[in-house]
């Protein structure tokens, strides 16, 4: 296979990214026979590792992904209308389609959703994180009135009586 680097070091196998054939695993059973070492380096300190990679990624892809996922309105609100009726009636009262509402509710829970990501990866004490999560969850069981919106009870909201 030619020149390569070891990149992984398994109890089972090496992989190695060779410079002509790409990345490979090699069974340490065959690789005394097969491997030649031409230089050994020690890794470098402050390297990151792939899991703090992977990581990363779940936490700004998981973000994007939840922003961007689509709620279903169930069908019955489908084309209504939200009215707030003053109680004093020399005030006009307001119409908002119900869709917008709805697109509002879902982005609260959405970033409630980010929030709660953000508090569960940052460097705060486990102490700090569970007082912050029992308000989530309180703003989660305030919210509980809006889940008749939407088509699916698994898009609603679940407050301490719930999971």
């Amino acid at each position: 296979m030619g020149v390569g680097i070891v990149v992984q070091v398994t109890s089972d196998h090496f992989v190695i990214s060779f410079v002509n054939h790409g990345v490979r695993e090699i069974a340490r059973l065959y690789a005394d026979e097969e491997l030649e070492i031409i230089e050994q380096v020690a890794p470098r300190a402050g390297l990151v590792s792939m899991e703090q990679v992977e990581q990363v990624l779940r936490n700004v892809l998981g973000d994007q992904l939840d922003a961007d996922k689509e709620v279903d309105l169930g069908d019955k609100w489908v084309g209504g209308t939200l009215v707030f009726q003053p109680e004093n009636d020399t005030l006009k009262p307001y119409d908002m389609p119900i869709e917008t509402f709805f697109h509002k509710i879902v982005m609260v829970r959405d970033r409630l959703r980010v929030m709660e990501q953000r508090i569960n990866s940052s460097s705060m004490t486990d102490e700090e994180k569970v007082n912050l999560q029992q308000y989530i969850t309180k703003i989660y069981g305030s919210l509980t009135s809006f889940n008749v919106l939407f088509t699916d009870k698994e898009s609603g909201f679940t407050g301490s009586g719930g999971k």
